[in-house]
């Protein structure tokens, strides 16, 4: 696989991809983003205020973080994705939720059938984020949410400077060390993929979203998307 694959090609090296950095998966998240990944899908979880009672779908859940918090809320969770090692690793946590693998671009899920879609790190993955975006508006019921987290560059040019030491460099390194150097030099390369702030917004409201709004952690260093599907 090249660094950077393109479409029609993107999606099964990226399925590849994942199926073989799932054993190491977790553990390199947590020691490469200090712990804040999880930090981040908490937040995530409160902005679009997942509770008990709700059916959450977590799209390319991977081993399962975002759907084991989500169940802590005491929703009902489906977590659905195509990289079966992934789904193997999130099934041994013991997490309280249904996993069924599948693509976010073809939802094995119901019209207007969830309360909260959640996506943590994955966007940049897809083969189309139109397509995805579209399923998204599918699956939700009129009023759901939406709460999708994904990496940012920021744009101060200091932090930016530092960031891009770490990302680009320690995180490719020690990944390649513990797991797959290829994945994970395309990990940060993979930002390219992801449009421009104006670019999302008019994207997810092109699909239903109302009330769209970004909110950026640490200096921008990752986004949050936040919405919910309209009424009509």
């Amino acid at each position: 696989m090249s660094s950077l694959p393109e479409a029609p090609e993107k999606r099964a090296a990226v399925k590849s991809m994942f199926d073989r950095i799932a054993p190491r998966y977790d553990t390199l998240n947590r020691m490469l983003t200090l712990g804040l990944d999880q930090h981040w899908r908490r937040k995530s979880l409160d902005a679009a205020g997942v509770k008990a009672g709700d059916v959450v779908l977590d799209i390319a859940c991977g081993t399962g973080d975002l759907s084991e918090q989500c169940a802590a809320r005491g929703a009902r969770v489906i977590g659905t994705d195509f990289a079966r090692e992934m789904l193997r690793g999130a099934s041994r946590r013991g997490i309280a939720a249904d996993f069924v693998q599948g693509d976010a671009e073809r939802l094995p899920i119901p019209d207007s059938s969830i309360d909260v879609v959640t996506c943590g790190f994955a966007l940049r993955n897809f083969g189309s984020l139109d397509t995805a975006f579209s399923e998204i508006g599918r699956v939700l019921r009129p009023g759901g949410r939406i709460s999708l987290l994904d990496v940012d560059r920021p744009g101060s040019r200091l932090v930016a400077a530092v960031h891009s030491f770490h990302f680009d460099r320690i995180v490719p390194f020690v990944g390649g060390l513990m797991s797959d150097r290829q994945a994970y030099r395309y990990l940060p390369e993979s930002t390219v993929y992801l449009p421009e702030a104006n670019e999302m917004r008019a994207m997810l409201e092109k699909h239903g979203l109302v009330e769209v709004e970004q909110r950026r952690f640490l200096f921008g260093t990752a986004q949050l998307w936040l919405g919910r599907k309209g009424d009509a």
